[in-house]
């Protein structure tokens, strides 16, 4: 069910910075440029960035090096699988403090023509470590459950 809420999130974002290049790209073509549609790509931007690296996680679409895994007997391997997981969720949750820190930090600085929070900008990342920490705890939960097969 997130997942597709996710998706749905990321798709929207997607449209609306499309949409939003394009009216501004006309604008500024016939003489009257929208002065903070940069600023606002920008941010709709980042946000699909969010979204989209917990989606491609979820897939295990992530940048990774098999080459140990595949040269280990399946109990080894499980258990160095459990061991990744575990260090990312602790890496995640302790990047997670200084995020929030950087959010409340970060909320009475105004950026751009349109006076925006930079906090707006900096709750990605609290948003972003809890999806992940949420999808590596899911992850973990499957492979704990898995069966070794010798």
């Amino acid at each position: 069910m997130l997942r597709r809420v996710e998706f749905a999130c990321a798709a929207c974002l997607l449209a609306a910075v499309v949409v939003l290049i394009a009216a501004a790209s006309l604008a500024r073509a016939f003489g009257t440029p929208v002065i903070w549609s940069i600023e606002v790509a920008q941010l709709l931007f980042l946000w699909l960035c969010i979204f989209a690296i917990d989606l491609a996680l979820q897939d295990g679409r992530h940048f990774g090096l098999g080459i140990l895994l595949d040269n280990v007997p399946p109990t080894l391997r499980r258990l160095i699988e459990i061991v990744n997981i575990a260090v990312l969720i602790a890496l995640l949750g302790y990047l997670m403090q200084f995020a929030v820190r950087n959010t409340i930090l970060m909320h009475p600085r105004l950026d751009g023509a349109l006076q925006i929070p930079g906090s707006y900008f900096h709750v990605s990342m609290v948003v972003g470590f809890a999806l992940m920490i949420r999808t590596l705890i899911a992850r973990l939960a499957t492979v704990l459950r898995r069966r070794v097969d010798a």
